[in-house]
């Protein structure tokens, strides 16, 4: 069974050919850096690798370029578009009406633009991309497997907020959690290498979204995300956390609209409005360079991990492992020791000669002595929404 797997982010679109059930990755590619006209289109297979800088203002036009790099008469991976079986789509947010990947029809689409508003940088991008995929690929089974998913096992103490109880019940506002694919491979992964009879983890997954999940013998028992995808930590352009009486002021005194506000704190803040770039290897880079600002932002992203990890600490009473994955936490050396240093309390202790290797594996970061084992693991999204859509076709 071949599975494409699109799997959409707020500026970059990853995807994967996997043959199933053996987990052959018949190709791979990425585009990052959609929206501006130096995005990076890479594509690779058993007999060729293609990095471009290229002009993809859209997400709609990096499908159209994935599509047609797939059916290349001389340099695809297939020689025609009924060769794919299906297709998986990452979907954000699925609110209560998804626990488990789901066929695509008319109704689950309309879900999804339903919820679109609780995530403006994803749903829209996901569902024009299934849009997009069965206008290519007809024949194909249509499925959606959603980040909310992983979270359903949270307690109510920890998806409740302290409102009116009619707002949980009727409006279903609560926290719903995301990147929940993510944070499933990674925590697998981590119990299968610690092999313990039970285990209290805590999944850090750094890109331009970021989230942290307390993960008790597999279960997602807290999340840094709430309602929608914006809270918790300092991102490429969301805020993060911040007091809700400053969006009042920034309505009432200085005018904002309420779109305006959801603009700001959505699309101009975090690492952007910190720094004026939305990629932590600029920032990185500047840092290096001597720039106060971003040497600041990087300083306050790791501050705000940090004070996740103490918290989900003393939530789940012992801490295992951190886990550091997705493309800022498996490659940024400098945050990484940002967040490690001066953890000791904790019993976290970095080996920085180890966090200074790049593989593609597994590995431990952490010094022989640490209480707690820090692990970078590569996160799979792509294989873990394979894996849920193959289960479908045989259950």
């Amino acid at each position: 069974m071949n599975i494409l797997i699109i799997n959409a982010g707020s500026s970059s679109l990853k995807f994967q050919l996997i043959q199933m059930p053996e987990q052959k990755v018949i190709c791979s590619g990425l585009i990052e850096r959609i929206g501006s006209d130096t995005a990076v289109f890479k594509y690779r297979s058993e007999t060729i690798e293609i990095e471009e800088v290229d002009d993809i203002k859209t997400h709609y036009q990096g499908l159209q370029r994935i599509a047609e790099s797939l059916l290349n008469p001389t340099k695809g991976a297939v020689k025609d578009a009924e060769d794919i079986d299906a297709i998986g789509h990452r979907v954000v947010h699925g609110g209560d009406a998804f626990s488990d990947a789901t066929p695509i029809t008319e109704k689950v689409k309309a879900k999804i633009e339903e919820y679109a508003s609780l995530a403006p940088l994803h749903n829209p991008h996901h569902l024009e991309g299934i849009r997009v995929a069965e206008k290519l690929f007809p024949k194909a089974v249509q499925v959606a497997v959603f980040d909310t998913a992983f979270h359903q096992t949270m307690p109510e103490k920890a998806r409740k907020y302290a409102i009116p109880d009619s707002f949980f019940t009727e409006h279903k506002i609560k926290v719903y959690g995301f990147h929940g694919t993510s944070h499933k491979f990674v925590s697998e992964k981590a119990i299968a290498y610690l092999d313990k009879a039970s285990s209290k983890l805590i999944s850090i997954h750094l890109g331009n979204g970021c989230s942290m999940t307390a993960i008790i013998n597999g279960k997602s028992v807290d999340h840094s995300m709430g309602f929608a995808p914006s809270n918790g930590l300092i991102m490429g352009t969301r805020s993060g956390d911040i007091d809700h009486s400053v969006i009042f002021h920034l309505i009432n005194t200085l005018d904002y609209t309420p779109d305006q506000v959801n603009m700001l704190l959505t699309k101009k803040s975090g690492m952007l409005g910190l720094t004026g770039f939305t990629d932590l290897r600029d920032i990185q880079t500047e840092a290096e360079n001597g720039s106060m600002a971003c040497q600041l932002a990087l300083e306050m992203n790791a501050y705000r991990i940090k004070k996740v990890i103490g918290a989900y600490a003393a939530a789940m009473n012992g801490l295992d492992a951190v886990i550091f994955t997705a493309g800022i936490g498996e490659n940024s050396v400098k945050l990484r020791n940002l967040v490690c240093t001066d953890m000791d309390y904790l019993g976290l202790k970095l080996d920085k000669q180890k966090n200074e290797y790049r593989h593609t594996e597994l590995r431990e970061i952490n010094t022989e002595r640490s209480k707690v084992k820090i692990l970078v693991i590569p996160t799979n999204e792509e294989l873990e929404i394979a894996k849920q859509v193959y289960k479908i076709g045989n259950p």
